[in-house]
């Protein structure tokens, strides 16, 4: 009688213990499991935030421009009996930049959705340093070249260059470049398996960046 009751017990005690085990296992597996899927989402967080670090720079396209023009002034008196002209040939090279300052650029980052959403593109910046020379300068002195000539001649060569620009292969070769620099982040979040979006768009190709950045 006493022998099946010590049995009983033996065996209840090895379920107990197989319960035990399989408890701790299951235990130990949810522990695994969900620090690596952790550690995982944080390896992709780091490389993506290291790659929009590297795009983060100053592209910059440079040029040259060089152009000639006459600048002519009238001064009169004696309702128009006397004129005092002063007038100059004036050779113009000028320097232009277009930059992008991607380290401005603005972002978020969506672990659960694994989604990159660019929130800004900063603005293009473009810097004329143009070098002025006079020739054949013709004054007299009562019509003398002045500081307030010198002002309107500058500001009117960096109007006129600031329209050769906005139609010049410049302003387009700097976009390209925008567009470059953005498609490395495509790639990386492409093959991690991530999306790109700005201004609720999903970027899957260059084409898109340019079309959605109006470039």
């Amino acid at each position: 009688m006493l022998v099946p009751v010590v049995q009983a017990l033996a065996r209840s005690g090895k379920i107990i213990y197989l319960l035990i085990f399989v408890i701790i296992g299951f235990v130990i597996y949810k522990f695994v499991t969900s620090e690596k899927a952790t550690t995982t989402t944080e390896y992709n967080t780091d490389l993506i935030q290291q790659q929009i670090r590297n795009v983060g720079k100053l592209v910059v396209t440079e040029g040259h421009y060089a152009q000639v023009m006459t600048y002519k002034d009238q001064q009169k008196y004696l309702m128009d009996l006397l004129t005092f002209e002063k007038k100059a040939l004036i050779i113009i090279n000028a320097d232009v930049t277009v930059a992008y300052d991607l380290r401005q650029i603005k972002y978020d980052i969506d672990e659960k959705n694994k989604t990159i959403t660019i929130l800004n593109i900063p603005k293009e910046e473009i810097k004329i340093s143009p070098d002025i020379q006079f020739y054949d300068v013709d004054q007299s002195r009562m019509n003398p070249f002045t500081g307030d000539d010198y002002n309107k001649i500058n500001k009117k060569v960096k109007a006129d260059l600031a329209q050769k620009i906005e139609k010049s292969a410049l302003k387009t070769n700097a976009k390209n470049r925008l567009i470059s620099e953005l498609s490395k982040l495509l790639i990386l979040t492409n093959s991690m398996g991530w999306k790109l979006e700005y201004e609720n768009r999903v970027l899957d190709n260059e084409q898109a960046i340019g079309e959605q950045l109006k470039l």
